[in-house]
């Protein structure tokens, strides 16, 4: 039986996790909020939504917004300005005859410096369906794909790093063979020390190209950690040669080989994972039953990902996943980052082709672990809509904690309640 219901929120000590920062406070706080108590209206519903521009928490009277309402990443269809005589008004958005998001941007203008809120109400998206379509041959070609990797030999070079150690934890520098002769995949591995056996995550990358140093944090906690690298180079090396390889080599790699599904960038990603956790399983210090994926962004999807590659994997942690419902935009809707289909020059029948054996949501249609995911509707990154179209295939057990006014990143709160989770999951 799925279980889709907000979770308590608890305080404990959380899981480390490279995620986006929350927005720091400014000195004027624009406050969107729809007008009434939850964020989720019925398909044709009309909705308010009241503005209030704030200075010290005192309204600032006489203050012009301007407001956009639009559907999830879709242009406006909306657009007007407003006087806040006493620095509050309501806003007339009509409503959605589908289901999906509906999203209240307001701007103004105080002191030279430009503020900005908003506010994003849902229509039934328990009832969005992918755009996306599911390959006859998706299965089978995952599963020759990861034939063929399991062939290559690991290779596994493991190297401590003492300035890394702790009294409770070691920390390794690891590279492994991946899917084909000469690729390799790096991480940092963090292991308790102590009686054992322990259990493990694999921790997946957001986006970008930059160092990792090991999630000590967890590891004190008791767990395994193998937090990995997808570019096939060390994760050790100085700032600058990651942001070198980000501005030159790297720059666009999400859409590298879209037009072939042999060749594009995300297969050496997708079996790297794999590869990732046959290294886990491998080692002696591991209980051979508690594995766990665990990211964000770029990250989540990977967690949804692996856990739908491999039956090793236990259960899954996705912050707001990227790559959900990619070709969303040709149906006049929001798909999921990096948004390579926004760019006519995409659009073609070939890379609509590929994107088909790496969406998300694809993925997600093969997850029968338990999850844990956790997002908000402002996210104009990886949009609440294409996220929805992956967790409504899902036929895993589902844990969701909804934080709707966030956008691209997590409360601390959020953190907490998906470690409570995964400590749940844990068994003998």
């Amino acid at each position: 039986m799925r279980k889709q219901k907000m979770l308590p929120i608890l305080f404990v000590l959380f899981v480390a996790c490279r995620l986006s920062a929350q927005p720091a406070e400014r000195p004027v706080q624009v406050i969107v909020a729809p007008d009434h108590s939850g964020l989720l209206y019925q398909t044709g519903e009309n909705v308010k939504f009241i503005v209030s521009v704030l200075r010290n928490g005192i309204p600032l009277e006489n203050v012009e917004i301007r407001y956009d309402v639009s559907e999830d990443m879709m242009q406006p269809h909306q657009s007007k300005k407003l006087v806040l005589k006493k620095g509050t008004g309501v806003i007339e958005a009509g409503s959605m005859a589908k289901a999906g998001f509906l999203r209240c941007e307001v701007y103004t203008t105080w002191n030279d410096k430009n503020y900005k809120g908003m506010a994003t109400v849902g229509f039934a998206p328990e009832k969005i369906q992918p755009a996306v379509k599911l390959p006859d041959d998706f299965v089978a070609f995952w599963d020759q794909a990861k034939a063929e990797a399991a062939k290559i030999p690991m290779d596994a070079k493991v190297t401590l790093v003492p300035d890394r150690c702790t009294g409770q934890v070691d920390v390794y520098h690891v590279s492994l063979q991946s899917y084909q002769y000469g690729t390799r995949v790096y991480g940092m591995l963090s292991i308790p020390k102590g009686e054992g056996p322990f259990p493990a995550i694999l921790k997946v990358p957001g986006a970008g190209i930059r160092p990792y140093h090991g999630d000590i944090e967890s590891s004190q906690r008791g767990y395994i950690v193998f937090e990995i690298g997808i570019h096939g180079i060390p994760v050790n090396l100085p700032d600058q040669v990651y942001a070198n390889l980000a501005a030159g080599p790297l720059k666009d790699y999400p859409v590298f080989n879209l037009d072939n599904r042999d060749t594009y960038y995300y297969k050496r990603v997708y079996l790297g994972c794999v590869r990732a956790l046959d290294f886990i399983c491998s080692l002696p210090e591991y209980d051979g039953t508690n594995l766990f994926t665990y990211g964000g962004s770029q990250g989540g999807a990977l967690a949804i990902v692996t856990a739908g590659l491999d039956t090793r994997v236990k259960g899954l942690v996705a912050y707001y996943p990227a790559l959900c419902d990619l070709t969303g935009y040709l149906h006049g809707r929001a798909g999921g980052w990096p948004h390579m289909f926004k760019r006519e020059e995409h659009n073609t029948p070939a890379k609509i082709h590929t994107a088909a054996y790496y969406d998300v949501v694809n993925f997600a249609r093969q997850v029968h672990v338990p999850g844990f995911y956790t997002f908000g509707y402002n996210d104009m990154v990886c949009p609440p809509t294409s996220m929805y179209s992956a967790f409504n295939v899902i036929p895993g057990e589902k844990e969701f904690c909804i934080m709707e006014n966030t956008a691209h990143y997590a409360y601390p709160e959020q953190r907490e309640a998906s470690w409570i989770w995964l400590e749940g999951q844990i068994t003998p």
